[in-house]
């Protein structure tokens, strides 16, 4: 594997499980303030950064967000409206109808129909079309049950088609605490994960699926790890953001 353009982590640190991972999410919003578009500004901005430098800063790169109307994919919005405000090509595509998209996931999305943005759903969307990167923001760690039918045809479509693809949090199709791939799964090139990485990740098949592994900061205080899980955590990001598993 080429170096690594971000920090490379020299020691081992702990992995969560889906279900620590929404007792964090709880924890931040209830105990500590920090709200649901906070954490997903912090993962988009990140993720925007990965995209960056995947790009090798080239504006000329034609990039896609593929994005879930949950969590993930207002953190994948997050990130292409950033992208845009920084001069790249970036386009969406939406898994779900418009009016399918509620709360915070609904206000992410007018925010980037502002920016200008071209957004598409799946039945206006050409799937001919040529794009150097693909941004995998479908499902997060919550996924649960079988993959929809359309779903399976994403992920089919990008894993054919020969580019650099970008998972955020989890590859779309594996089951975050075991590794399981749920039907299908896809095969990204770098996982940039959030806050701790995930237990199924420890599962030597989801490798092949998740690329390289990245951890992003979303604010979650150390504290909180401490106090929920007994867990003790070194300063993982004090040498950036985004550091390398």
């Amino acid at each position: 594997m080429n170096k690594s353009l971000f920090p490379q982590l020299s020691y081992q640190i702990p992995y969560i499980t889906t279900d620590q991972m929404i007792e964090v999410d709880r924890l931040m919003i209830e105990d500590y303030g920090i709200n649901l578009f906070q954490m997903m500004e912090n993962a988009g901005r990140c993720l925007a950064i990965v995209i960056r430098e995947k790009v090798n800063h080239n504006k000329n790169k034609n990039i896609l967000v593929i994005a879930g109307s949950g969590g993930n994919g207002g953190g994948g919005m997050t990130a292409a409206r950033r992208l845009h405000f920084w001069g790249y090509n970036v386009e969406v595509l939406l898994t779900s109808a418009i009016e399918k998209h509620k709360g915070t996931i609904g206000n992410q999305l007018k925010i980037l129909q502002k920016t200008g943005v071209k957004i598409y759903t799946q039945s206006d969307f050409d799937f001919n079309k040529k794009y150097d990167v693909v941004i995998d923001a479908m499902i997060g760690y919550s996924l649960k049950g079988k993959l929809r039918k359309n779903i399976i045809e994403l992920i089919e479509w990008t894993n054919t088609q020969g580019i650099n693809i970008i998972s955020l949090d989890v590859p779309s199709g594996i089951d975050s605490t075991t590794g399981e791939i749920i039907s299908t799964c896809i095969k990204a090139d770098q996982t940039m994960t959030l806050a701790l990485p995930k237990t199924g990740f420890q599962n030597p098949e989801t490798k092949k699926y998740t690329g390289e592994l990245l951890l992003a900061d979303i604010s979650v205080p150390p504290v909180l790890y401490k106090k929920a899980f007994d867990i003790d955590l070194p300063d993982i990001f004090s040498e950036g953001e985004i550091v390398s598993l």
